[in-house]
């Protein structure tokens, strides 16, 4: 009996260890987090591309907690404006950074 309360000591010690590593920092991602950031950065791409008027090759979507960062060089203000609203009307987008550059 007492070598199992020692093993299972040991196991919930591994276990709660894994599961600190997976915790989210203000500055780092959790593990869910990071599929839900990368799943969302997918889903912006994909309306980006799906809108004739936009250079999908042009604008890069970065991801973080829900935040999406457009970047990139487009031809006008409008595509700008553009590429914003379609990246807020993605469902779970919290906020978009703007920080694309006119060519």
């Amino acid at each position: 009996m007492r070598s199992f309360n020692r093993f299972a000591t040991f196991f919930f010690a591994i276990v709660f260890a894994s599961l600190l590593g997976c915790a989210s920092t203000s500055k780092q991602e959790g593990t869910g987090e990071y599929v839900d950031d990368t799943v969302l950065t997918a889903k912006v791409k994909a309306e980006i591309f799906n809108e004739p008027s936009l250079k999908s090759a042009e604008i890069n979507v970065e991801t973080f907690k829900g935040v999406v960062q457009l970047s990139g060089f487009v031809n006008s203000r409008e595509d700008i404006n553009k590429a914003v609203r379609v990246a807020r009307g993605v469902q779970g987008v919290v906020s978009v950074k703007n920080d694309m550059r006119l060519k």
